[in-house]
């Protein structure tokens, strides 16, 4: 299939994929930050600042409390 996901066949694997999380084992699929995925960029849904990486731009992701409020069915 291809995925980021397909080193996960044995515990290095799995915990190098949890760290890319920015919350490893939470709910949230925004990216950790870092020296080369600097959270910096607005959420394109509240527009609030540094809330995304570049990362979580590049795949198409808004920030947690958008995303909380649209599973929840808010407003």
């Amino acid at each position: 299939m291809g995925g980021e996901f397909d080193d996960c066949d044995d515990e290095e694997g799995r915990e190098e994929n949890r760290r890319m999380f920015a919350h490893p084992g939470g709910k949230s699929a925004l990216r950790a930050a870092g020296k080369g995925n600097p959270r910096n960029l607005p959420c394109p849904t509240c527009k609030k600042p540094d809330r995304l990486t570049p990362k979580d731009r590049a795949l198409g992701y808004q920030c947690d409390e958008c995303a909380d409020r649209d599973e929840a069915g808010g407003p």
